[in-house]
């Protein structure tokens, strides 16, 4: 997923992003926890955003910015949705964040949904 956001972001300008573990955890833990509690949101079920779940994850930059997809069979497939998307792709081409953590949980955030639960949380150090 990284390369394939860093190929986008080089044909549109942009420098590459780097992982980020921190990021990646917080990433993770979102696409679990819709997984487990069947919804789909950028707000967790305890009003947690993308930036405070960043900060608890230990992500000592300026985070915030996400991305969620559900029912995507492989990351090319999450892409081509993202980038169709203006706000997804607002965050991918962003050329000041540096930082990415990515998450993903194969089960269903919703049972109308194919399985796959993707998360994109972006930061700047």
């Amino acid at each position: 997923m990284v390369r394939l956001v860093n190929d986008a972001r080089r044909d549109h300008g942009c420098g590459p992003v780097t992982a980020d573990p921190q990021l990646g955890a917080a990433a993770y833990s979102h696409a679990k926890d819709m997984v487990d509690h069947t919804y789909f949101s950028h707000t967790g079920l305890d009003g947690s955003s993308a930036q405070t779940r960043s900060e608890d994850a230990g992500f000592a930059g300026q985070g915030g910015w996400e991305n969620i997809a559900a029912g995507q069979s492989d990351p090319a497939a999450v892409m081509d949705s993202w980038m169709k998307s203006p706000g997804h792709r607002a965050n991918i081409l962003n050329c000041d964040l540096n930082r990415l953590g990515v998450g993903y949980h194969p089960g269903k955030v919703d049972p109308a949904y194919g399985g796959g639960s993707w998360v994109q949380d972006f930061g700047t150090k």
